[in-house]
């Protein structure tokens, strides 16, 4: 008789799930851009409305948890899980937006390798997050953290390598502060991978 009376429990790991298929959609998106600069502003637009659809997600989510009496994982770990991975999406969609405003018509190698290791990081946030569901996994869930960390330093390397690159060969001003800025942007949103990593590292150590 209680359970007639108690607030159903909404499977907050299907959001978590949507997030890492919508971020997934957005990095590919992206890179599918670095790797040609043609249409931009109608991929950049394609790439706004997968980072409309994932704030909707997270929006879902946040209002469900505040209507939620009984929740699986800890409220605080919940909203800072969805958030982090919203921000992933945010920055694909930032670095996206720049290019259309900045009129990139010439891909970069650079561009194109540190797309490439976010997707990748994208990936690994996916089956990490996934995971979640039972934390009898939560040996390989590590071990996708493990390599989520290494990626974001692999792309700390090649933002490094690009960005110096790019004073030494490159001789107009605006194109080095572009280019730059657009570097970082994607690398950032490595570092987004690796906070989310960071926070299924610790709800593995508090739940497992």
């Amino acid at each position: 008789m209680l359970e007639r009376f108690m607030p159903r429990q909404v499977a907050f790991f299907d959001y978590f799930d949507r997030m890492a298929d919508k971020t997934l959609e957005g990095s590919k998106a992206m890179l599918a851009l670095l790797e040609d600069c043609t249409n931009v502003a109608e991929k950049a637009r394609r790439i706004k409305a997968i980072e409309h659809e994932g704030d909707l997600i997270t929006h879902q989510c946040i209002e469900e948890l505040h209507k939620t009496f009984i929740t699986p994982l800890d409220r605080d770990s919940i909203h800072r899980l969805i958030t982090r991975m919203d921000d992933i999406l945010d920055l694909i969609e930032a670095v996206s937006e720049r290019m259309s405003l900045y009129d990139v018509d010439t891909p970069s190698e650079e561009a194109r390798q540190l797309g490439r290791v976010l997707v990748f990081s994208v990936e690994q946030v996916g089956k990490a997050v996934r995971g979640l569901r039972n934390m009898k996994n939560a040996p390989q869930i590590l071990v996708e953290c493990v390599e989520i960390n290494r990626l974001e330093n692999e792309a700390d390397t090649l933002l490094r390598v690009a960005v110096g690159k790019l004073f030494k060969t490159e001789r107009d001003p605006l194109t080095v502060m572009k280019w730059k800025e657009l570097y970082e942007g994607i690398e950032e949103a490595t570092d987004r991978c690796e906070d989310v990593a960071n926070l299924v590292e610790g709800i593995v150590l508090e739940y497992a």
